[in-house]
């Protein structure tokens, strides 16, 4: 580490070292018991989108993939207790090649990379780790457009990894936008300049219980 920060001009003995901050969008969201079982039938979450309690409201970091690795073989057996797998007929029919129609392949694949990089400038700048309404609103607007010029591209050409990356990013992106906005208060990894305090209004039940 020494080695790596003089590289970079920076002396550990006799310099702060600068740290930038990662942004965890989606952390301890979905409320489930300790085998990621959710209020939802059939549904599980596991690892950063779930709050199992296990490490805290939030956990992050190292402490995720320990839950991960625990929580998903927990999940496994319950679900496989809950909804025991049927044998698959070996006469089932084979699945069909993927049919494009008139579609053609995507002519300006530089209007996609420019998409997501605008994409991931406009969430650090206006959604990251501090926000307010105004940067919020304007995230919002901004994103309406661009789920726009995805969603051309996506019925008017010829589907690729990379298009439907940038849809499902967008799609995330617009949902914490949405939510963020109808937060009035600052918890956790959410702080709003404009609402800073907490409201009891908001307070979530992280309590761990059987559903």
């Amino acid at each position: 580490i020494y080695n790596t920060l003089i590289e970079f001009g920076l002396d550990c003995e006799t310099q702060l070292i600068p740290v930038v901050p990662a942004a965890h969008y989606q952390c301890g969201g979905v409320v489930t018991d300790s085998s990621g079982k959710t209020t939802i039938r059939g549904l599980y979450a596991v690892g950063e989108v779930a709050c199992t309690g296990l490490h805290g409201a939030n956990r992050l970091a190292s402490n995720s993939l320990l839950e991960g690795n625990v929580v998903a073989r927990r999940a496994l057996e319950s679900m496989l207790k809950s909804y025991p797998l049927q044998l698959v007929s070996t006469n089932s029919p084979p699945i069909p090649a993927w049919e494009d129609g008139d579609a053609t392949p995507i002519d300006e694949q530089v209007l996609i990379s420019q998409n997501w990089d605008e994409l991931r400038r406009l969430m650090w700048n206006y959604v990251s780790i501090v926000r307010t309404d105004n940067r919020l609103k304007r995230a919002a607007h901004r994103l309406r457009n661009l789920r726009k010029e995805v969603r051309e591209y996506y019925w008017g050409f010829k589907v690729n990894p990379d298009i439907l990356e940038l849809r499902n990013l967008v799609t995330v992106a617009a949902l914490i936008v949405d939510c963020a906005i109808q937060r009035k208060e600052s918890r956790g990894i959410h702080y709003t300049l404009d609402y800073p305090s907490k409201s009891s209004k908001y307070q979530p039940d992280t309590e761990l219980r059987r559903f």
